[in-house]
C-alpha cells in the first residue's frame, strides 16, 4: 500500500483517480474522504493543525496497513493523510482499498481508518472562532451523538 502525508492541501477524487491502479482483477474499490468540519464540542472551528511524530506516523501507517494486507485479500491500496494547518472543507484524509471482492475491500478500508484514528500518532488542535485555541483529547466514535 502506498502511503503518502501531505502539508498541503488536496483533492482527494484527483488523487485517487491519479493513483488507481491498472488492474482487471480489482472488482471493488471502497474509499473513505475525511474533511475537516467547522465546529466541534458545540462551538466554531476556524482551524485545524494537525501535527504529526516524523518517521513513527508513517511506520504506524505502514504496520497497520500490513495488517490489513495480511487480514483480508487486498489487490493495492491508498492513505493520504493531511498534517498543518487546514481550514473547515479541506480533506484530512482518503483511504481506499482495491480488492478482488467488496467484502475485502470495505472491511479493510474501515479497518485502516479505524485504527488510525487510535493508533496512528497525530494531534489536533483547533482554533476557535473566538480565537481560542484548544487541543482535541480524544477522537469521535466515528458516531454521531
Amino acid at each position: 500500500m502506498h502511503i503518502e502525508l501531505l502539508d498541503e492541501p488536496f483533492q482527494p477524487f484527483q488523487r485517487l483517480a491519479d493513483y488507481q491502479p491498472a488492474r482487471t482483477d480489482a472488482g471493488a474499490t471502497a474509499v473513505f474522504i475525511g474533511t475537516s468540519r467547522d465546529y466541534n464540542l458545540g462551538e466554531t472551528v476556524s482551524a485545524l493543525h494537525l501535527e504529526h511524530y516524523p518517521g513513527m506516523t508513517e511506520r504506524q501507517l505502514q504496520e497497520i496497513t500490513a495488517y490489513a494486507e495480511q487480514r483480508w485479500t487486498v489487490l493495492d491500496g491508498l492513505v493520504v493523510h493531511r498534517v498543518g494547518l487546514l481550514k473547515p472543507g479541506e480533506a484530512i484524509v482518503l483511504v481506499a482499498v482495491w480488492a478482488g471482492h467488496r467484502g475485502d475491500a470495505f472491511d479493510a478500508c474501515r479497518f485502516i481508518m479505524e485504527e488510525l484514528k487510535h493508533k496512528a500518532p497525530f494531534w489536533k488542535k483547533e482554533q476557535l472562532a473566538d480565537g481560542r485555541q484548544r487541543w482535541v483529547e480524544q477522537n469521535s466514535t466515528g458516531y454521531a451523538g
